[in-house]
């Protein structure tokens, strides 16, 4: 059963190396990575039900127990989010067919995205810091495919800040893992966290978890870290923006929210202090970019990041209400970021500009597309009873109970500002009066059939909450009780 925890990195792996060999057959791959995208879920989703019913599915590789071999760790926490992100990358890869012409196809798109799936998935899956950073080079070499798809001259700029940007952050992070390796003897998360318990070095443990920090703030796109990401993902296809926009920033929430509940709990004074200060922060930046742009595309890019800010506020309240309040926003953000970059890219498409001012009563010409943008503007904005709100009572709830008040009163108005932002590309873009296309009426069911998908989990994370919750509560208890994870990897 412990073999079960390597195959949501294993399928997608072997499934991109498949896609290299027929990416000039494009309807042979397409069919290809839909159903295996198909397959893949369906596994990940049965191994998921079997850690949320039994308990954390442990795998020492080459039968070389922790701490001395590579483990992979399937816990409630890591099997949720692989599980979010299989739903995301199967819907994106129908949605792909439509969006992207034949040559980008051919030019190994589907290889790249299972490569980012399979990259994704392992970085919430290995238990080990030196593969985190593997697993972050996987997806990003992905990623590096994936933006300059097309081959624009925008694209080829971007892509260079964007890879730029990251080579430095990947060089500090298996530096300071080596830092951290000379102080605790090991890379090991279990027995990093068990043994920092040991080591009266409490100041060199907390310079070390500030660095890490740092990369995981420049990957998460956290205040003042921020700048390199909205530009970034507008430029690629829309589909792409769709998997970076919901995938890449969350695994660096991720790292944060495993390695600063795990590991680095000393001196949560410093720590967690700092984390709600940038939390704040974040939040009122990204809202302000969201308001400060007529590119539909890039209101969408800045409103990633706001909800990067909320999240980061559980992680420095490290109270089990914030901690789910995280847990559950993160879910609930990787969805419909993703619903929401989908039908951005269906509105440019139909509209031929980007320019929030050059559109007018689309709705009357696509209703479906304009009620699907109209319900995803409210479940990004936590209006009740939508998911995005489950996740920001719980918020408001534990930052209310530690006396942040500030805090929780800059959460609500920037969750306002949100809401302005989607508003202005609904009145603006969808509402008014008819007018003729340019281009005329063109054919977008396969826009948004993929998006409407996405869109129905999202809704569901929120009305069915009473089912979801149980599950986060279990996964906030565990992350505040580090022996539980390091039990289940060490087996003590």
């Amino acid at each position: 059963m412990s073999n079960l925890a390597i195959i949501p990195i294993i399928i997608p792996l072997l499934c991109g190396i498949i896609a290299i060999f027929f990416h000039k057959y494009v309807k042979a791959v397409r069919l290809f990575s839909q159903v295996m995208s198909i397959i893949n879920l369906g596994v990940v989703l049965w191994i998921g039900w079997l850690v949320l019913q039994n308990g954390t599915i442990t795998l020492a590789t080459g039968g070389w127990e922790a701490p001395y071999g590579i483990i992979i760790v399937a816990d409630p926490l890591a099997m949720l989010l692989v599980i979010t992100s299989n739903i995301i990358g199967t819907a994106c890869v129908f949605y792909a067919q439509s969006s992207l012409s034949k040559k980008q196809e051919q030019f190994y798109f589907y290889t790249f995205y299972f490569l980012l799936i399979s990259g994704v998935s392992g970085a919430f899956l290995t238990g080990d810091l030196f593969n985190l950073f593997v697993f972050y080079e996987v997806l990003l070499m992905a990623s590096y495919g994936l933006i300059v798809l097309g081959g624009e001259r925008i694209q080829l700029r971007e892509s260079l800040k964007y890879v730029l940007l990251n080579l430095f952050s990947s060089m500090l992070f298996v530096t300071t893992i080596a830092y951290l390796y000379s102080v605790v003897g090991t890379i090991n998360m279990a027995q990093i966290a068990d043994r920092v318990q040991q080591v009266d070095q409490t100041g060199i443990l907390t310079t070390i978890g500030m660095l890490l920090f740092f990369v995981f703030a420049t990957k998460g796109a956290i205040f003042p870290l921020y700048y390199w990401l909205p530009k970034s993902y507008i430029v690629p296809n829309p589909v792409v923006s769709a998997l970076f926009g919901a995938l890449l920033t969350k695994v660096g929430i991720y790292s944060i929210i495993r390695t600063f509940s795990l590991i680095f709990v000393h001196e949560t004074n410093i720590t967690h202090d700092l984390f709600l200060w940038l939390a704040g922060f974040t939040m009122v930046f990204g809202a302000i970019g969201a308001l400060s742009t007529n590119n539909v595309k890039l209101i969408i890019a800045y409103n990633i990041i706001p909800a990067v800010g909320f999240m980061l506020m559980g992680i420095g309240l490290l109270s089990q209400d914030g901690l789910a309040g995280s847990v559950y926003y993160l879910l609930h953000d990787m969805i419909i970021k993703a619903v929401l970059f989908l039908l951005i890219g269906a509105l440019v498409y139909v509209a031929g500009t980007s320019d929030l001012t050059k559109m007018k009563g689309i709705i009357h010409h696509y209703p479906f597309l304009g009620w699907l943008f109209f319900l995803a503007a409210l479940v990004l904005a936590g209006i009740p009873p939508f998911s995005g709100f489950i996740g920001k009572i719980l918020l408001i709830q534990g930052g209310v109970e530690q006396g942040q008040i500030m805090l929780v009163v800059v959460g609500l108005g920037s969750s306002l500002l949100i809401l302005l932002s989607m508003m202005r590309i609904f009145m603006r873009c969808f509402w008014g009066e008819k007018e003729e296309l340019n281009g005329g009426l063109k054919p977008i069911r396969s826009f948004t059939w993929p998006a409407a998908f996405l869109l129905i989990f999202s809704v569901l994370l929120g009305v069915g909450a009473e089912w979801v919750y149980p599950y986060v509560e279990i996964i906030a208890n565990d992350l505040l009780d580090p022996s539980i994870y390091i039990d289940s990897v060490l087996k003590e």
